[in-house]
């Protein structure tokens, strides 16, 4: 069976403007990576550097959109940071975060699907890792939006 990290935030905008913090570069800039260089397109980039110095490591290099639909749902490959580097970011299909879109009374619900892990006892622990991380860059994001 397939393990799925799975979170959600309320943002207190509508479904564009939320859809554009995964989007746009400079909004990612400010919530989730140092550097950030997205195409918003099927087959664009979807590269965050986390260490711009180090292109290589703890980034996304390389990552791809792979669904996009303006306003509801965004699908992008995903990466691991140095410690997993080495049997997350060369297995085919890598890791697939799907990013949803949901209008609601205050806003948009934004969930987040993180899918693709494997069994083995490293892949767990990458798997606790991005669970904890998911929890910390969406209350970034939280406080960049509702701010």
């Amino acid at each position: 069976m397939d393990k799925i990290i799975y979170h959600s935030v309320k943002l207190s905008c509508d479904p564009a403007r939320a859809f554009e913090m995964f989007t746009v570069n400079q909004h990612l800039e400010k919530w989730f990576a140092a550097v950030a260089d997205v195409e918003a397109k099927v087959g664009g980039k979807y590269e965050l550097f986390w260490n711009p110095e180090d292109k290589e490591n703890d980034s996304t290099y390389g990552c791809k959109v792979l669904a996009i639909e303006p306003n509801r749902f965004l699908s992008f490959e995903w990466k691991g940071p140095k410690q997993f580097k080495q049997f997350m970011n060369e297995v085919r299909p890598l890791t697939n975060v799907v990013a949803f879109f949901m209008p609601s009374n205050e806003g948009t619900e934004v969930h987040i699907l993180h899918t693709g892990w494997r069994e083995t006892a490293e892949w767990k622990e990458a798997y606790e890792w991005f669970e904890r991380a998911w929890t910390m860059v969406l209350s970034d994001l939280v406080k960049y939006v509702n701010e």
